[in-house]
């Protein structure tokens, strides 16, 4: 788990960062900063979303996650877990949630923090979470900047998520394939698409309930498998 470790101080150490040059900002500059950040987000998942294998698969993977995420209130429960944390530090700022959650999604959503986390956890090998650490410590300081202090504890979830992953590295790895893996980085994509759409202020989509759609990736292409096309 070393890759998660380095992967979640990034982002505590980046954003803390963030926070500093935050300091004498006017908020029409950070306004326009989250508007940028928007943009930048939304491109970001556009190009993830052009991997996919099987849009078919994605748009179903989409369909019953969304059915799941929205059974299960999963943005709910984030936000839950984001006013928790908020209250533990004392803050009362609704831009608290709003920088976890959006930090929270972009970092946790990407064939890197899967791959990475695997290729930790069979090999010991952290090189890809490295480099992904360097990305994210850039989106922390630029979030952090914007956001506030509620983006330094996305690291809690992504240190949970990817240290999942590695502990369970020589179960999981057998079951990934390349086409699998880029289905699941374009709906990936989707979602980060609609971080950025949440950012620019355009539409409020619940992202978080689309999040279990990922876990629909798997079992719909194996069905396709199976069943005659």
């Amino acid at each position: 788990m070393t890759g998660t470790i380095i992967n979640a101080s990034a982002i505590v150490g980046a954003g803390l960062l963030g926070l500093f040059l935050r300091k004498g900002i006017p908020d029409n500059m950070t306004r326009t900063m989250q508007d940028g950040l928007g943009i930048l987000i939304l491109v970001i998942g556009l190009q993830y979303g052009f991997k996919a294998e099987s849009l078919a698969i994605v748009g179903l993977s989409l369909a019953f996650g969304a059915i799941m995420g929205e059974w299960q209130q999963w943005e709910a429960h984030l936000e839950k877990l984001g006013v928790k944390l908020q209250s533990m530090t004392g803050g009362s700022n609704e831009q608290f949630v709003k920088g976890f959650v959006t930090a929270t999604m972009v970092f946790c959503v990407g064939a890197m923090a899967v791959v990475g986390s695997l290729e930790d956890g069979l090999t010991h090998n952290p090189q890809i979470l490295i480099v992904k650490s360097m990305l994210d410590g850039i989106f922390s300081i630029i979030f952090a900047a914007s956001m506030g202090v509620g983006v330094l504890f996305s690291a809690l979830p992504v240190f949970i998520y990817q240290g999942a992953i590695s502990l369970g590295a020589s179960f999981i790895q057998p079951l990934i394939t390349d086409p699998m893996l880029n289905n699941i980085t374009a709906l990936g994509g989707v979602l980060i698409a609609g971080i950025g759409l949440n950012t620019l202020g355009i539409t409020r989509i619940r992202v978080a309930n689309l999040l279990p759609g990922i876990f629909f990736v798997p079992l719909f292409m194996y069905l396709a498998k199976l069943l005659p096309l």
